[in-house]
């Protein structure tokens, strides 16, 4: 998909302009809303949490300062590096610390006579993955990420195959299913990343934050400009796969050795990582201090069923997205009307409105049918 897809999308997104990018980018947001699992209204609360996080800093715009509080520490805004690492590794070791979280550690290893034989089952299977990968890519572009992609996967699976009883006992084509999207998802994330510089997924948007630190700039312009690059991080992508299943094939039972160290050993140095990766940032401490500050929201967050994505991906995109729309504003001299000024920008942001809405009419929806009245039985 991307080795076919990103050019033509490349190509194709020269041509936008701010109303066109800040359609794509609405999409996102109201993507998260529309096919998120959770309450619409915490995905909401968590994407409007990340946009007040990106808003912290200079205005790109006009100029001014904001949320900065007379501290010149702010200047730069909270990087979302440093954001990701507190939400995502000091906030998982919290909530692990508190659940009282034991590795068990097994010995194991690999019997190649069973590799073969499950690999020589995999062909049968082919309507399954082809399902899969398509779950996932839609999924990994829209983007609703790897783990919706996975259930969706799974439940299609279970209820199209003639197995779907045996699901969640060891059936393959179960396993199959959900993994497939998964992978799928997570690389398809990366077409909306390089070809229009917009993250499809946390881990995407990392991604991105690494290449801007080396002065890169995804978009359209990444394929003339840096096209060297651009088609070796392609190919690294297969050559990865590849790796990635040498390494695992050789190394699962060192890993599952590994669980045998407690985690009052593991989770202090993992800690020790966080920090030394914050710091290494913008090399200055207040970085650690706002590590332990997004890592004890995370936690609050996990705690309350907050989804943390759409906050990661506000803060990614937040200064983006503000500044097509005032641009857009600029150039309508205030009018909302060029949000419709052309077939695309205005299918773009008719179906971001209508994934904002879904939620509610899906509620409606099913309060209208538990209303609906039991039909009555007539007696002989």
């Amino acid at each position: 998909m991307i080795t076919f897809l990103a050019p033509l999308l490349a190509r194709f997104a020269v041509k936008f302009g701010p109303p066109e990018y800040f359609a794509v980018q609405l999409l996102v947001f109201s993507t998260f809303v529309g096919l998120g699992k959770g309450n619409a209204a915490k995905t909401v609360v968590s994407t409007m949490l990340g946009f007040v996080l990106a808003a912290v800093g200079l205005d790109t715009v006009s100029g001014q300062l904001r949320l900065t509080f007379g501290s010149t520490e702010l200047l730069r805004g909270f990087d979302f590096l440093v954001a990701v690492i507190g939400l995502f590794g000091l906030g998982e070791i919290l909530l692990s610390v508190e659940e009282g979280l034991a590795f068990k550690g097994i010995t194991t290893h690999i019997r190649w006579q069973v590799v073969s034989e499950t690999w020589a089952e995999l062909p049968r299977y082919w309507r399954t993955y082809l399902r899969s990968v398509l779950v996932g890519c839609w999924m990994g572009i829209t983007p609703g990420g790897a783990t919706p992609a996975s259930f969706l996967s799974y439940g299609l699976a279970k209820r199209l195959s003639k197995q779907g009883s045996r699901f969640g006992s060891g059936e393959l084509e179960g396993v199959i299913a959900p993994e497939t999207a998964a992978h799928a998802a997570g690389t398809a994330a990366l077409l909306p990343m390089l070809a229009l510089g917009i993250p499809g997924s946390p881990t995407a948007a990392v991604l991105l934050g690494g290449l801007l630190l080396w002065g890169l700039q995804p978009g359209p312009l990444l394929f003339v400009e840096q096209k060297d690059f651009v088609w070796g991080l392609i190919a690294s992508i297969y050559l990865g796969n590849i790796a990635g299943l040498l390494v695992v094939l050789t190394t699962v039972p060192w890993w599952a050795r590994v669980l045998r160290i407690p985690f009052s050993i593991i989770a202090p140095l993992i800690i020790v990582f966080c920090a030394v990766g914050a710091y290494a940032v913008h090399s200055s401490t207040i970085v650690i201090v706002w590590m332990l500050g997004f890592g004890v929201l995370g936690y609050v967050l996990k705690k309350l069923s907050y989804p943390l994505a759409p906050l990661v991906l506000a803060l990614v995109l937040g200064d983006m997205a503000e500044a097509a729309f005032r641009q857009s504003m600029l150039l309508s001299q205030g009018s909302l009307s060029i949000f419709f000024s052309n077939p695309l920008v205005g299918s773009l942001v008719t179906l971001a409105l209508m994934m904002l809405i879904w939620p509610a009419l899906s509620a409606l929806k099913s309060t209208l049918r538990r209303q609906e009245p039991a039909p009555q039985l007539s007696s002989p």
